[in-house]
């Protein structure tokens, strides 16, 4: 949605997250280095990435991101407790 907002076509935009994702995802699969090393090491000062990463901190997007996190493994008890009970 953020791509498409921006000017990207939806088909532009999908490509994009999905590799961008992908990208990253295998980049943190393969190396010895943890996360946040290779976020630094990508990261240039006052860059693109940068600027990203300043915006979601500043509106809390890892608060955010906890709360979906533990909302799931509520749920997730929540139904592992009820199938105990049949």
């Amino acid at each position: 949605k953020a791509g498409v907002a921006l000017g990207l076509s939806e088909f532009e935009a999908n490509q994009l997250a999905l590799h961008t994702f992908a990208g990253a995802g295998q980049l943190a699969l393969q190396s010895q280095q943890d996360v946040a090393t290779l976020r630094n090491q990508v990261t240039s000062k006052g860059g693109t990435t940068e600027q990203g990463i300043l915006s979601l901190a500043s509106h809390d997007v890892e608060k955010i991101i906890l709360a979906a996190a533990k909302a799931a493994v509520d749920r997730s008890v929540s139904l592992g407790n009820d199938l105990g009970k049949n």
